[in-house]
């Protein structure tokens, strides 16, 4: 990627999505390669008058050091961990990995056990202090994406360079009307769901969390949702990529759930009690991204998308569930994909991924890229 993209890019991280203040301590974790955005972030954090912390995972450092974990260690570890994030005000995630299956034959118990000793600081992280998770173009993403590297970087830079500001306008009606919706019910090809979002409220995700972004979310009432969903776009999860995931949902709770890999779904499914709820219901609408990657960053983003989430809520949106999971599965509503539809307290909102709603035509890729 050419320097002054680099440089745009964290310009917008700092100065838009972190709106990083003079005295702040921000932590950048570079997973793999990123080094070079790095860099960037550092010079414009002092050109603030903030305080960069720098952090450096290797995913094949890393398994070798999951395999082998134990109670006493991760007990040691969290308490230094602990006491560091407490001073970092801001955090900036640069995920460049080059095998994203680097940690697959990772003991399931290891894992479980790190989710457990970091559940609390991951809770922080993602709830209490402002951060932001962006990939970085590596060649393993843009072969992903089925694209020459060079293509993909000029991709890459165009959906995460989206003006997000006037998007954040444009779904204001989104917000509003889901804040004042009590009850979605969402049709498509094996899928016939019902549930509430009454109460729970409601938040917009538009490049001050994730970048690339696009997305109105919030969480259905525990115990309301049932019926079936067919997610048909494949998610990757700790190294096994899952496919025509299937899940069926009696009052709130998974009670069926198949896919290629029927038996790890269930295995993940049953990590603990807050695995078969869900914790998040978000709906998609960035106008640069069409298609599935096999990057969730991406994915859950795509036009005429939205996902629901095994797992953990979130604190913004809260429905009460607890998880060491979330795990983001995407559905395609566009033609291409199948179609369906969505409705908010018996008002059709979008169908076949187009918003039909006239409060919400503004949010339709022609319009966003306007």
């Amino acid at each position: 990627m050419r320097d002054e993209r680099l440089g745009k890019i964290a310009d917008n991280l700092v100065s838009y999505s972190l709106d990083v203040q003079a005295g702040e301590h921000i932590m950048i974790m570079v997973v793999d390669e990123g080094e070079l955005l790095a860099a960037e972030l550092v010079k414009k954090l002092y050109a603030k008058g903030a305080f960069p912390h720098l952090r450096f995972v290797r995913p094949k450092v890393q398994r070798e050091w999951m395999k082998g974990l134990s109670d006493d260690q991760l007990a040691q570890m969290v308490q230094w961990e602990q006491e560091m994030w407490n001073g970092i005000h801001g955090y900036i995630g640069i995920h460049g990995e080059t095998n994203d299956s680097e940690m697959k034959d990772v003991p399931e118990e290891k894992n479980r056990l790190y989710a457990q000793y970091f559940h609390s600081i991951a809770r922080r992280v993602d709830n209490d202090i402002k951060g932001i998770r962006i990939n970085y173009p590596t060649a393993a993403l843009a072969q992903k994406a089925k694209m020459p590297t060079e293509e993909f970087e000029d991709f890459y830079f165009e959906v995460c360079s989206l003006d997000y500001r006037k998007m954040s306008i444009a779904c204001e009606p989104l917000y509003q009307l889901m804040d004042q919706t009590e009850h979605v019910r969402i049709t498509g090809p094996g899928t016939e769901l019902q549930f509430s979002i009454k109460g729970i409220g409601t938040q917009l995700a538009v490049g001050k969390r994730n970048m690339p972004d696009g997305e109105v979310y919030t969480s259905p009432v525990r115990d309301s949702i049932n019926g079936t969903i067919s997610y048909n776009v494949a998610s990757q999860y700790k190294g096994t990529t899952f496919d025509n995931i299937k899940l069926t949902f009696r009052e709130g709770k998974i009670v069926e759930a198949t896919a290629n890999h029927t038996a790890k779904l269930n295995e993940i499914l049953d990590t603990d009690e807050g695995a078969r709820y869900i914790g998040e219901f978000a709906i998609a609408f960035h106008p640069s991204i069409l298609h599935p990657m096999g990057d969730t960053l991406f994915d859950e983003k795509i036009a005429g998308s939205f996902h629901l989430t095994p797992g953990q809520a979130y604190n913004r949106a809260d429905n009460g569930n607890r998880s060491t999971i979330h795990w983001d599965l995407i559905n395609i509503q566009r033609p291409d994909y199948g179609g369906g539809e969505i409705w908010f307290d018996d008002v059709l909102i979008r169908k076949d991924g187009l918003f039909v709603h006239p409060a919400l035509l503004g949010l339709n890729p022609q319009q966003l890229l306007r």
